[in-house]
């Protein structure tokens, strides 16, 4: 029987994959993983040091918060929020652009140059504050705070995908199937498209952390997730003003948010590595 043999970049994928996928279960199966409502107050044990005991036996092994509530149960919910703000936009901006991307690369004339100067404009502003001037617009909700960071993030993707597709347009077997009769929208899905998901995959798994870097920051300015729903940004603006009597309030959610974060570039720097042959060792 012939031995599987992966390359170190795969191993690397795989076990930053696997670390990933930890998280995701927790915040999945959350509420069989925490011991305590993260909603329920008892402000009798506000700001409580971790390992303080509930008078029904359960453990806060981080601490409560100014409401009394337990920061673990919290900051395990707060998994869910940042999980799926992040993929829901990464999944949209990753649609929007690479069908820009695509329209500009292929057709190109004024189809490119409209596309690209709104790109151009776009780029022109920094992304965080689009996005805090467009959630501050629409108001503060998840639904508006995924379409504030599609609406920064479709530019990533747009550019790459068109500079793919303006170098695969000309190849070999695209001009063979021109010249067969195929038509532009066969040709786009069967020939030009599966050249550009390897880059995407590589961008998407690498945004992801910046997008739930974005959801974290604005949350944390109350533009983002809304309580009584726990978020790691809101937890973190939460215990500003106990930094030094109850550090534990907005430590361990930051801590929360850096390891997810790192282990989500971690793993898009293990996947480009693994799907580019000059990376791949």
């Amino acid at each position: 029987m012939q031995r599987l043999v992966l390359s170190r970049s795969q191993r690397r994928v795989l076990v930053w994959s696997c670390a990933l996928l930890a998280v995701v279960l927790a915040g999945v199966f959350a509420p069989l993983l925490v011991p305590r409502d993260p909603a329920k107050q008892k402000t009798d044990v506000r700001l409580e040091d971790p390992g303080l005991v509930f008078e029904e036996g359960t453990v806060a092994v981080l601490g409560t918060d100014q409401l009394g509530r337990d920061v673990l149960s919290r900051a395990i919910f707060g998994i869910r929020a940042s999980l799926f703000v992040g993929i829901s936009g990464v999944l949209l901006a990753g649609l929007l652009g690479v069908g820009l991307g695509l329209i500009a690369g292929y057709f190109g004339g004024p189809w490119d140059m409209a596309i690209m100067r709104l790109a151009d404009i776009q780029l022109a502003f920094p992304g965080i504050l689009m996005a805090l001037a467009l959630t501050a617009a629409l108001g503060p909700s998840v639904r508006n705070l995924i379409v504030a960071l599609t609406v920064t993030g479709w530019v990533l993707y747009a550019r790459l995908v068109r500079g793919v597709v303006l170098s695969v347009k000309e190849r070999e077997f695209v001009e063979s199937a021109r010249a067969l009769g195929a038509s532009n929208t066969r040709i786009v899905l069967r020939h030009v498209l599966p050249n550009v998901i390897s880059p995407v995959v590589i961008v998407a798994a690498l945004d992801l952390g910046r997008m739930i870097l974005a959801e974290s920051s604005l949350s944390f300015l109350g533009l983002g997730i809304q309580p009584p729903t726990p978020s790691w940004g809101s937890m973190i603006a939460d215990g500003r003003s106990y930094l030094f009597n109850a550090w534990w309030v907005s430590t361990f959610p930051g801590l929360f948010l850096a390891v997810t974060v790192m282990v989500i570039a971690l793993l898009g720097d293990a996947v480009r590595d693994s799907l580019d042959p000059h990376f791949r060792y």
